[in-house]
């Protein structure tokens, strides 16, 4: 099954390993920092605009912690799902990045990412297979409950999104080091049943009203779809909310 969703691509708050110069992994107990505690709380004014059907997350601390001020004010609960966990680093869990940095394999991971398997853990390909089989199947099953304007979160680490973000993108996996990721960031893409939209990438201010997609016409239903949902308007968009 196809969603055609809206969904929020949102990188933790920055945590106590982003300024530490160590790759944190899957190593427990890493939390936000006060930055990253101010982030997830300015997530509930930026998103008050925005209709959240659901909440998803990698079942990691510094992500739960994210989105823990969110849930509260929507009264959701945050759904774990560990296909959207970190990658696992495998034996460079917990190294520094200096010292990771001369190893063979840190020039693959930066020029061919496709071919880069992390030694006792895991390739980024196989990163980039789970999490868009979860982005996917859970924007099918919101779009069957709420309908195809649903707009839903996910939270989530640097690599994996921007492997999402990728595939939404169109763009082969060895380019996804072109996409900058931040803590505490907002990305955002809309699915259809031909083509995914990449609203916003990389969103660090301001609210997000503006991604909230138009209700499905009267006539987009009888087409068996919403006008413009899958098309693209030739020229750009124009900004309106009836006519994408």
């Amino acid at each position: 099954m196809t969603g055609v969703g809206t969904v929020i691509l949102l990188r933790h708050g920055r945590s106590s390993a982003n300024g530490s110069g160590v790759l944190a992994g899957r190593m427990p107990r890493v939390g936000l920092d006060d930055t990253g505690r101010g982030q997830a709380q300015q997530l509930v004014d930026r998103l008050a605009d925005v209709p959240l059907a659901a909440l998803v997350s990698s079942p990691l601390l510094r992500c739960k912690q994210t989105l823990e001020p969110l849930a509260k004010a929507r009264g959701l609960t945050r759904v774990a799902e560990s296909r959207l966990s970190e990658v696992d680093y495998g034996d460079w869990t917990g190294r520094e990045l200096k010292t990771l940095a001369k190893e063979p394999l840190w020039r693959v991971v930066q020029d061919h990412p496709s071919a880069a398997v992390f030694p006792g853990g895991e390739g980024l390909a196989g990163v980039q297979a789970r999490a868009v089989a979860a982005v996917r199947e859970h924007d099918a099953r919101l779009t069957a409950e709420h309908g195809e304007h649903v707009v839903w979160a996910l939270c989530s680490h640097g690599d994996v999104i921007k492997s999402i973000l990728a595939d939404a993108l169109g763009q082969h996996l060895d380019g996804f080091q072109r996409i900058v990721v931040d803590p505490g960031s907002l990305s955002v893409v809309r699915y259809s049943e031909t083509r995914p939209f990449v609203v916003r990438i990389n969103d660090n201010a301001g609210d997000l009203s503006g991604v909230v997609p138009p209700k499905p016409t009267k006539r987009g239903r009888r087409r068996g779809r919403s006008a413009g949902t899958s098309d693209a308007v030739p020229g750009g968009t124009t900004g309106r909310k009836d006519n994408a």
